[in-house]
């Protein structure tokens, strides 16, 4: 199966913007869309692999570079500086990765420029997670976007986004009436009451048990968006931890990701149709 990919450069009210896009080589005409909102790490290889397995199911598909300032990434958020922090975070628990002692102790084990480097860029990679809602507006920079990219112009877009991305997608359907539908992989769902009445698409959302911080919160948005009339479907796989549908790390469950990869697909059949 032959994908067309590539990296676009795009700009939006002066800001340059950056996107890996990906979409069957013979598809023909403008296709509906499929945001794909990164995890903390980037588009790294894995959301990549995503974007092009949504491409393969018939849609255009396209991953904001979220990490991207003007079209560029710094050096201290470049992809091989990531790629050290998750290496080195792979050789602790994660409860460890906030502990600020335990993290020195095993730091205190690497050599020292990578001592360095991890300590440069862990606090930049995880401040990003407190400025969810100015990344959000790169991915609404996207969605402007694709309204008049010559593959998406006049089709429906919908969002799916895992970890921090979740959150962001059900963000996403908060600030755009307009978005199909809104997909979230295990991301917080810290909304407002306003924010709920805004939704105008159907939500539906993936999460693990062994996850309680995130899981926890999802009976409240539940009944939330059925107090609103809003429509909002979830699943919480047994045994399943936080990241549980990313395969290139340790928490990887084949089973729980089988059924949410059906479920998704399903989902995106429905309301990208």
């Amino acid at each position: 199966m032959s994908l067309h990919t590539e990296w676009i450069q795009f700009e939006q009210d002066g800001v340059r913007h950056r996107l890996y896009a990906a979409r069957l080589a013979r598809a023909k005409g403008p296709l509906p869309t499929v945001i794909v909102i990164q995890e903390l790490w980037g588009t790294d290889a894995h959301i990549l692999d995503l974007t092009e397995r949504f491409a393969k199911a018939g849609y255009l598909a396209v991953a904001p570079d979220l990490f991207a300032e003007n079209g560029e990434r710094r050096d201290v958020l470049s992809e091989e500086r990531i790629e050290e922090i998750k290496s080195f975070l792979d050789t602790l628990a994660p409860p460890s990765w906030h502990d600020p002692a335990a993290r020195e102790a095993a730091l205190e084990q690497q050599p020292a420029a990578i001592r360095e480097r991890v300590r440069e860029t862990f606090p930049e990679l995880f401040a990003s997670l407190t400025k969810l809602p100015e990344l959000l507006e790169t991915v609404k920079a996207t969605v402007s976007f694709l309204s008049a990219y010559e593959w998406s112009k006049g089709q429906k877009v919908a969002s799916v986004g895992y970890c921090m991305g979740g959150a962001m997608s059900t963000m996403l359907a908060a600030a755009l009436p307009q978005l199909a539908g809104a997909v979230n992989y295990y991301g917080r769902m810290p909304l407002s009451k306003e924010e709920v009445a805004a939704i105008q698409c159907p939500v539906i959302g993936f999460f693990g048990e062994k996850d309680p911080k995130i899981t926890s919160l999802v009976p409240e948005f539940a009944e939330a968006m059925e107090a609103a009339g809003k429509t909002f479907i979830y699943k919480v796989y047994e045994e399943a931890h936080h990241g549980f549908f990313n395969d290139s790390r340790g928490a990887y469950h084949v089973q729980a990701s089988r059924d949410a990869w059906e479920r998704t697909l399903n989902f995106f059949n429905k309301v990208l149709s």
